[in-house]
């Protein structure tokens, strides 16, 4: 078994009983994040909360309860809590997302709406869509007809890079690794609102003068870039952009280190800076996060903005009790394409 795997196991307990002041949680899906399997590893900054008990049975040493987002309908109320309601819809605002049920406060939670938007979608709303709704709307300021570069554009942040652009009039430039099916995926890509789509390779290989968005009308310029590539491809990515413009990087797929040539700084006098969603959360107060929650879920609602693409995995009956491992499994695998979702089932 891989080392997540081993570090992972599967626990049954009862919730404790509900007191005036909190909340009791019935799961309904919970994606599996690559940053939740850097947690696991241990790789990743921001640690699980460890418990000595959950519900009825203890720990020791304690144990964290995976995942960092989901969303969770409300089943039972305390007889002080006014602001919250039993069919409620909410997510998370800590760790601890891939289970059946929960206790929680209602400090611990925020209620979204349940009209007009879809199951995956509120369980995958916080992490993918707002991390690219920070980064377009933090570092750079777009006139008509400008860019935002992105590599690793088929991940789950870069489609929701794409749509988010599409919605607020901004071109995209893609970047992807080279596959056999790179036709099937830039289609799959522009059908998002991707303006271009090329290959990494193709990055590498052509002239500035070969590529698309030099012919075209806009008369745009390249004022952002985003990085959760790591290695050449920043490079390449970073000759591009317009003097001064800033490079976000908020991820390390390839994970090589990100070294940045005296020329992109000096005579490019580009930025480079780091974004970390996690830390962003914990910075700005609980407004500030709801006024994005809403502003990405109103994108939602106009169509604007939907899921990526996913595979949605059905669990938590007794007879399928371990399945969950086999699901963390195939979310591990390198390349797989498809985000792992668990919809959890009675």
């Amino acid at each position: 078994a891989s080392s997540l795997i081993s570090r992972t196991s599967v626990i049954t307990h009862k919730l404790p009983p509900l007191t005036p002041s909190t909340l009791h949680l019935k799961f309904l899906a919970a994606p599996i994040n690559p940053s939740d399997i850097n947690q696991i590893e241990g790789a990743y900054p921001l640690k699980p909360i460890f418990r000595n008990q959950l519900g009825d049975v203890k720990f020791d040493p304690a144990v964290a309860v995976g995942g960092n987002e989901g969303v969770a309908e409300v089943i039972a109320v305390g007889e002080n809590v006014k602001e919250i309601s039993v069919g409620d819809w909410v997510i998370m605002g800590t760790s601890g997302t891939w289970r059946t049920h929960a206790e929680a406060t209602p400090e611990d939670v925020i209620r979204i709406p349940r009209e007009g938007i879809e199951l995956i979608q509120a369980a995958t709303v916080r992490v993918n869509s707002c991390t690219a709704y920070r980064m377009l709307k933090d570092f750079a300021k777009f006139k008509k007809g400008d860019y935002v570069i992105q590599n690793g554009a088929n991940s789950g942040v870069g489609q929701a890079v794409i749509q988010i652009a599409k919605a607020w009039g901004i071109n995209t430039i893609n970047i992807v690794r080279d596959r056999p099916n790179l036709r099937e995926l830039s289609d799959h890509l522009k059908s998002l609102g991707a303006t271009y789509v090329v290959s990494d390779k193709d990055l590498q290989s052509k002239k500035r003068s070969e590529f698309e968005w030099n012919t075209g009308t806009d008369n745009g310029d390249i004022v952002l870039g985003l990085n959760c590539v790591g290695g050449k491809s920043v490079i390449h990515m970073a000759k591009l952009l317009k003097h001064s413009s800033p490079v976000v990087t908020y991820g390390a797929m390839s994970r090589q280190p990100l070294t940045i040539p005296a020329s992109q700084l000096i005579f490019q006098n580009l930025k480079f800076y780091g974004f970390w969603m996690s830390h962003w959360s914990q910075v700005n107060p609980r407004e500030a996060r709801l006024l994005m929650l809403n502003e990405v879920i109103d994108l939602i609602k106009q169509g604007k903005l939907g899921s990526a693409v996913y595979e949605e995995n059905l669990w938590g009956k007794d007879e399928d009790h371990y399945g969950f491992l086999e699901i963390l499994k195939k979310a591990e695998e390198e390349f797989k394409g498809k985000k792992q979702i668990v919809k959890m089932i009675d």
